[in-house]
């Protein structure tokens, strides 16, 4: 079956609008070999507490955060934009057990990745959290043990749900190639081993309340081994970044049981072209498409709704398209 689904970001900052487009285009049936995956859309443009690393911070378990002016901080007690994150967050559940009411399937929601957060998030005195060891695992486990919360929280608001988490890690790529510079910029941040990336992956995604979890990244040079080592379920990249030797991971990864979610340019003129070149070129069976899922490169936010909407109707074409190429 493929999959249809988008990233998780969406323009404007009508959470009730948002959802009645994405579960109207998503959540009302698929064709034969297509299915589509709804999700929870996330909207930016409101402001703090509603970008990604904001929100994934308020899920945080006892280590709470305000944002200042390096961005948002580990603190005391939780600030005013923490509270705001959280009315967001609550606003936004809430308009997803309306839209959603009755609805039996799959469903997906988003969340910041521990590498991500590690990198952006301060400490209360010093540099970011990434810098500090210590630090760093105790926001892994807090965050695997609040992703759990969320997850549960969510299904118990659309029971017949079958979750879907990603798992968003932009800043992974930068971590591991030791990218993230201090506050001063004079030196590099502290850069995590193999074994403490993919540790701290696999905990996250260890989520017993999700049917999969899979992770998420537009970035360059996306780091596949440690992405596919982690146990996640699919991997969704922007093809458009990875290259011909990190395709032939990807290739391995599918042959191993995970799935490709590849993000395409949905307004190209083929926009499945890369993708069945790479395909053929790493020797996988057509048959195998069948299990491949389709996203937009990358998050809509900075698309207009118009444009959004545009970009998920023509993926579903596409979806389309790719299950009767597995089939032929």
């Amino acid at each position: 079956m493929v999959d249809v689904t988008g990233i998780g970001s969406w323009p404007g900052t009508d959470v009730r609008e948002a959802l009645r487009v994405v579960g109207g285009e998503l959540a009302g049936g698929a064709p034969e070999g297509v299915r589509a995956v709804p999700y929870l859309p996330e909207l930016p443009a409101r402001g703090p507490g509603a970008d990604l690393v904001g929100r994934a911070a308020h899920l945080l378990v006892d280590l709470p955060v305000d944002l200042q002016p390096q961005g948002w901080r580990l603190v005391d007690r939780p600030g005013r934009d923490a509270e705001r994150a959280a009315s967001l967050l609550a606003q936004d559940l809430d308009e997803l057990a309306e839209a959603m009411d009755g609805y039996a399937g799959p469903l997906k929601v988003q969340v910041a990745g521990p590498w991500t957060l590690a990198a952006s998030l301060w400490r209360p005195l010093g540099d970011r959290v990434l810098d500090d060891a210590g630090a760093t695992r105790d926001v892994v486990v807090s965050l695997a043990e609040g992703v759990a919360a969320y997850l549960d929280r969510v299904q118990r608001l659309v029971p017949g749900a079958e979750l879907i988490l990603q798992v968003d890690e932009p800043s992974l790529t930068a971590v591991l190639l030791g990218r993230i510079r201090s506050e001063s910029g004079y030196r590099v941040l502290r850069t995590p081993e193999r074994g403490e990336a993919v540790t701290a992956l696999r905990q996250v995604l260890d989520q017993p309340g999700a049917q999969v979890c899979g992770v998420h990244t537009c970035a360059a040079d996306p780091p596949v081994g440690v992405l596919a080592e982690s146990g996640a379920g699919f991997l969704a990249l922007d093809l458009a970044q990875v290259g011909r030797a990190r395709f032939e991971q990807v290739a391995a990864a599918v042959e191993d049981g995970r799935r490709l979610w590849a993000g395409v340019e949905a307004g190209a003129t083929d926009p499945l072209e890369p993708l069945l070149r790479r395909w053929h070129e790493a020797g996988l069976p057509a048959a195998a498409l069948a299990d491949v899922g389709l996203t937009p490169a990358c998050g809509l936010a900075s698309a207009s709704p118009a444009g959004a909407l545009k970009t998920t109707r023509a993926l579903s074409q596409a979806a389309l398209r790719l299950a009767e190429a597995a089939v032929a």
